[in-house]
């Protein structure tokens, strides 16, 4: 009897961070005190003024129909006016797609620019998502493990000893998911001219732009490389930034042909993006960014908080994130160590152990390309944080 599922999904891996946030949910659900600092979700409600605008379109017949596989005209114009005013990224209405979700975003560019037998380099630790994207074109994903000494910080140096005459394309992120880091705007120059000097497109993940603490600066490696030309496509969304995670809906921007391809891909797989949400999001790049600037100032907090806290626990080491929402705090020390009669040799097993004797849940660093790492989640409240941290505390401490 031939296999009732294709080979291609069969070797397909469930997204980790999912699965963890999934079973924390389900265990509180069950009445279980969990703690989850999984899901890369804000804590925050989305901005009232959004959430008005979505109701206002439930009312307008226009949004009962198909709109154009692209997005909403209104909403391109809105990518087009935000993207120059954040990143300094001068495009035109042509060179936007609407899609479900940033990480629809990923995977359409991935499906328009890469064959079989292409190499994709990935810097490591990595969004889960990424690897498992370029799997899914028959493409191949190759890591490259970035330092904690260098802060995750990728480098040309790092870059071009992976590089190979396959290699089509670079995914690069800042700030990144899971480590916190922000790349400098000069190294993202160098990275930027180093792709164009070997023809490697680039896909930039900007999701986390606007999440940036202390001194750090968020570039755009288009506008900060322009010698890369028109090799390059830019994915982003709403759902980091406003509090939106469960309205779907991101963008990729690149050149003309490149998003023609795309449409006609997006034509053939989803169609349009729900026109309410499309209308929701019309409201948030269009509006102010006040909301945006207390979310920050929180996650900077929090942030703060938790890497303070996880430093003090014999064993873990955590440097302080320069953006996004996470700390992904080096947990090496606890492995092989008896843990209240568990002996953990994988940060797999530990997480396992964390999540049935002192119920947090957190995702392991294997989902990220990093065992012995730990990614946590900032993005939840700040007495949750700090009991969930407590207790890791005291369970390590009572050893």
């Amino acid at each position: 009897m031939s296999p009732r599922v294709s080979d291609l999904l069969t070797g397909l891996p469930p997204s980790a961070t999912l699965a963890v946030d999934a079973k924390a949910k389900a265990l509180k659900a069950a009445g279980e005190p969990v703690i989850g600092y999984g899901a890369g979700e804000p804590d925050f409600p989305t901005p009232e003024h959004i959430v008005e605008a979505a109701a206002k379109a439930c009312y307008d017949p226009r949004n009962y129909k198909y709109t154009p596989t692209a997005g909403i005209l209104e909403l391109r114009e809105a990518i087009v006016a935000k993207t120059k005013r954040d990143s300094g990224l001068e495009i035109k209405v042509n060179q936007v797609l609407v899609t479900n979700g940033g990480k629809h975003a990923v995977i359409t560019t991935l499906m328009t620019l890469l064959n079989p037998g292409d190499e994709v380099l990935i810097p490591a630790p990595y969004w889960t998502t990424y690897p498992e994207a370029v799997y899914l074109t028959g493409a191949t994903a190759v890591p490259v493990m970035t330092s904690q000494a260098n802060g995750y910080r990728v480098t040309v140096d790092e870059l071009e000893k992976a590089r190979t005459p396959k290699t089509k394309l670079l995914i690069f992120v800042s700030p990144s998911n899971p480590t916190g880091a922000v790349v400098r705007p000069d190294e993202v120059a160098a990275i930027g001219r180093w792709a164009a000097e070997h023809d490697i497109w680039v896909m930039s993940d900007e999701i986390y732009e606007h999440l940036v603490y202390g001194d750090a600066t968020f570039s755009s490696l288009p506008v900060v490389a322009p010698e890369i030309g028109d090799h390059w496509v830019v994915v982003n969304g709403v759902a980091k930034t406003y509090a939106m995670t469960g309205w779907r809906v991101g963008w990729m921007i690149g050149a003309p042909d490149v998003m023609d391809a795309a449409v006609n891909y997006q034509s053939q797989t989803t169609s349009n993006i729900s026109n309410i949400s499309q209308c929701a999001a019309i409201a948030a790049l269009t509006g102010d960014l006040s909301a945006v600037a207390r979310m920050r100032t929180a996650f900077e907090r929090r942030g703060t908080t938790m890497t303070s806290m996880l430093n003090a626990i014999d064993g873990v080491s955590c440097p302080q994130p320069e953006g996004a929402f996470y700390c992904f705090p080096n947990v090496q020390g606890l492995l092989g160590r008896s843990l209240d009669g568990d002996v953990a040799t994988t940060t797999v097993e530990l997480a396992a152990t964390l999540l049935e004797k002192i119920k947090i849940a957190v995702v392991p660093g294997e989902a990220f390309g990093a065992p012995g790492f730990f990614r946590l989640s900032c993005a939840l409240g700040d007495e949750d944080l700090a009991e969930g941290l407590e207790r890791f505390a005291k369970f390590v401490a009572a050893g």
